[in-house]
């Protein structure tokens, strides 16, 4: 088993961005397609616990089913079940290792968090 998780979408810039600069610094990493196959809530509890800042960064609050639909983006509950079962209101990309998680945007989250 890989030491890092990258939670990618590949329809995203940014998320593919993550994933050619991992494989270009030659890590080993296990790539989790989240919306093929979605995070369970304690998954995403665990990914909002290790992160590097507020639970409300895990959200896409842009997104229409967010706007249709809001709930408390600084509740770790409610954001790990909404996630779950609207994958696509995950930010991306988020790299996962070493008890920490970081969201890729900007890349230097997660060339920072290789560096620990």
């Amino acid at each position: 088993m890989s030491l890092w998780k990258l939670y990618h979408n590949p329809k995203c810039s940014k998320s593919r961005e993550a994933l050619s600069f991992l494989e270009a610094q030659e890590v080993e990493f296990q790539i989790v397609e989240y919306i093929k196959d979605p995070l369970s809530f304690e998954q995403l509890t665990e990914i909002a616990a290790q992160l590097n800042g507020p639970v409300s960064s895990l959200v896409r609050a842009n997104e229409a089913d967010f706007v249709n639909a809001p709930f408390d983006v600084n509740s770790v509950n409610e954001v790990a079940k909404a996630l779950s079962e609207k994958p696509h209101l995950m930010e991306r990309p988020i790299l996962q290792g070493k008890g920490m998680a970081v969201i890729g945007r900007p890349l230097e989250n997660i060339q920072e968090l290789l560096k620990r």
